[in-house]
């Protein structure tokens, strides 16, 4: 599948050996998507390992979830300050959106103690299904997020940075707005993520340009956005975009998604690589979960990252 040429596309199946580090192609490819992340923050990526009949499978897998009972789906919790976690709906500011998410689900257990909760009575096939999604968006994101560190000069901090990371897989749904209700169903913001890989069913995210112009993504192809974490961790030479989801016609819009995350008591701290008479300290080191508190109890503030680890320049 094409994308437009309005936005950031990268096709990573055009050779599987362009997937080998080292390779011509490989290097190719870590240069595309440094430079994608630097000047949009997202790209679209032509990826089609994952068979067309596993997105298929979720999607019914989706429609029975949020078909349960709100009793069964408010099961679905964690304790950690994230946004990400745990079963969200009715709230004020978002009425079309729920969602419901799982950490780490690439491990079968995890998906399993999800998939047990909402259905005692066991839902194996669905269980399969999410596993399986799960750990193809985990390994793409590893893929993804060890090009962005080659491109920037630094691979040698991408274990560690690896090592002190979560995923939380989420599925999600929009309900088409009635005439009375407005089409947004998330407003523009930013993610607090290191990096998000999400597919979308039909069109509907919409990413806020350096240029102030709103870009349309297209479904079918797999989404890369860039979150706060790391623009941070960049310091500042990944954008982290602004985006939105709009509804569009009259039919519920699903999609999926995976979020890489600092893990509990991770720092967000720049390499030292990264700061230069050229690319001045923008952020200092912080706790990413003390950040997150900080921004929950503070929902009024705009740009909390500057306001809570912004450097001023001297």
């Amino acid at each position: 599948m094409s994308c437009e040429s309005r936005i950031p596309c990268i096709d990573f199946s055009k050779n599987t050996e362009d997937l080998v580090e080292g390779s011509e192609g490989w290097n190719d490819l870590c240069k595309q998507v440094g430079e994608a992340c630097a000047k949009f923050g997202f790209f679209q990526l032509v990826y089609d390992q994952a068979p067309v009949k596993l997105h298929e499978e979720l999607l019914v897998g989706m429609k029975e979830l949020f078909s349960l009972s709100d009793k069964t789906k408010e099961k679905n919790v964690h304790s950690k300050p994230h946004r990400k976690t745990g079963y969200l709906a009715k709230i004020e500011a978002v009425p079309l959106f729920e969602s419901l998410g799982i950490i780490n689900a690439h491990i079968l257990d995890e998906a399993r103690e999800f998939t047990d909760l909402m259905w005692p009575n066991d839902n194996p096939t669905l269980c399969q299904t999410i596993h399986s999604v799960a750990k193809m968006l985990q390994e793409l994101e590893g893929v993804v997020r060890k090009m962005i560190f080659e491109n920037l000069g630094v691979e040698d901090y991408y274990d560690s940075n690896m090592k002190n990371s979560d995923n939380i897989f989420r599925v999600l749904k929009y309900k088409a707005p009635r005439n009375d209700e407005s089409n947004i169903g998330l407003p523009p913001h930013t993610d607090k993520s290191i990096l998000a890989i999400l597919y979308q069913y039909t069109n509907g995210l919409e990413f806020l340009s350096k240029e102030g112009q709103w870009l349309e993504t297209q479904p079918g192809t797999f989404i890369v956005l860039a979150g706060e974490a790391l623009m941070a961790w960049s310091n500042g030479r990944i954008h982290a975009p602004t985006h939105r989801v709009v509804i569009n016609g009259e039919k519920d819009r699903h999609s999926y998604a995976i979020f890489a995350t600092p893990n509990e008591g991770a720092t967000v701290e720049i390499p030292k690589e990264l700061i230069d008479k050229d690319h001045p300290l923008q952020f200092r080191s912080f706790d990413y979960m003390e950040f997150l508190r900080y921004l929950y109890a503070n929902p009024h503030l705009d740009n909390h990252l500057k306001i809570y680890a912004g450097v001023e320049a001297v």
